[in-house]
């Protein structure tokens, strides 16, 4: 065997999978169609979610806060600077009718244990200077953070190559098949045995389960960002909105056939989304578009501006700046929007980490210490029934 793993993938996901196999003392090896972060966790916004881990942690906070642990860890502790910090977040409010939302969601969220506090712009300009004072309010989750994407995920990919794990790029699986308990991999670069197999091929997955008849449904969907020129330091959480959270919690699908919380219906807009920060080199960035469009990354100019209208609503500062870059990537989204972490079923030791959606990033690391587990132990953690592949399967 060429190895006992074989992830497929090397996003955040796969690296951290890589990583914590690795560092188990599991021979494993890590391929990719192109580059380490070459996808949708080398371009999102680099936000990163968790709120406490709560009175009856979930799988979500397992995601979140055990990623922001990883995060920690790899910065801290290993000593690669993924410009990480533990910044806050917050999340503007636009109505009355997104104001009592949000303050329902608040209250709850505090009775079950987890740190968020509703603001009056006020104080919540007292923080974060550049906030726009006409808003009815502001949700401030302080223990949210963000990191650079590209450097993040070359991290774990040079993380989980020092712990062990060899990486081959450019490398596309092109056939697989079990043959007496063993996985052989066709490639492009050649043929490859392996008794374990974790795809983590992100908007990809559905294809490489395709191949033995697995179903994975998981729909790429594009995301795309814009930037502005370097500034001095003004913004210094992670910033978003209420608007599309409040319509997705009354209209969570565009209709039967699209994953949940997309912002078009077609080439219709149904709601805007908005999550963005500033860099360490300066640039204000911010994104939030989710199309339903195959794999096709052509950057949507009239969403840019739309985007860049509703950032202004929340930073003013925006508004006579002009925009200098675009750029788009694909997200893995399941058909009911939950993520997919766990054994194949009918597939001996083959298993799947992936369905993150727009939020890999900040969840990817955790996904791939659970999944690693799972392989590892043969036994997955109770939180992982939530994420079951098993819940597709004909």
């Amino acid at each position: 065997m060429n190895a006992d793993v074989i992830v497929i993938g090397a996003g955040i996901a796969g690296c951290s999978t890589a990583l914590h196999l690795s560092e188990s003392g599991i021979s494993t090896l890590l391929f990719d169609m192109g580059e380490v972060s070459g996808e949708a966790s080398g371009v999102n916004m680099g936000g990163l979610g968790g709120v406490g881990w709560g009175n009856s942690p979930k799988l979500q906070e397992y995601l979140t806060m055990g990623s922001l642990n990883i995060f920690k860890r790899l910065q801290i502790e290993l000593g690669y600077d993924l410009e990480f910090r533990q910044s806050g977040s917050f999340t503007a409010i636009h109505n009355e009718q997104q104001y009592a939302y949000a303050q329902n969601r608040v209250i709850q969220s505090q009775k079950d244990g987890f740190n968020l506090q509703l603001l009056s712009s006020y104080e919540a300009k007292s923080i974060e200077p550049e906030l726009n004072l006409d808003l009815l309010g502001y949700v401030y989750a302080p223990t949210r953070g963000q990191a650079d994407p590209l450097k993040t995920t070359r991290a774990f990919g040079q993380a989980a190559l020092n712990a062990g794990t060899k990486v081959h790029t450019n490398t596309q699986v092109i056939g697989m098949r079990s043959h007496h308990g063993i996985w052989e991999l066709e490639t492009n670069n050649g043929n490859y045995e392996t008794q374990f197999v974790v795809i983590a091929a992100g908007a990809w997955c559905k294809n490489i389960g395709e191949m033995v008849g697995a179903n994975i449904p998981i729909e790429p969907v594009v995301g795309q960002m814009w930037s502005t020129d370097p500034l001095p330091p003004r913004v210094f959480s992670t910033i978003s909105s209420f608007e599309s959270s409040f319509h997705w919690s009354e209209n969570p699908y565009v209709d039967n056939n699209s994953p949940p919380e997309l912002t078009h219906f077609g080439e219709q807009r149904v709601t805007r989304h908005l999550y963005g920060r500033q860099r360490k080199n300066g640039e204000i960035i911010f994104g939030g578009d989710r199309r339903d469009a195959g794999f096709n990354k052509t950057i949507d100019a009239g969403g840019v501006e739309i985007n860049k209208g509703q950032a202004t609503e929340v930073l003013p500062l925006l508004s006579g700046l002009p925009i200098s870059t675009t750029w788009s990537g694909l997200m893995p989204f399941s058909k009911d929007g939950q993520p997919v972490i766990g054994r194949i079923p009918g597939n001996d030791n083959l298993f799947v980490v992936t369905g993150l959606c727009s939020s890999g990033f900040g969840r990817g690391p955790g996904a791939g210490m659970l999944v690693a587990d799972l392989v590892s132990r043969g036994e997955s953690h109770p939180v992982l029934v939530e994420s079951d592949p098993a819940r597709f399967a004909a």
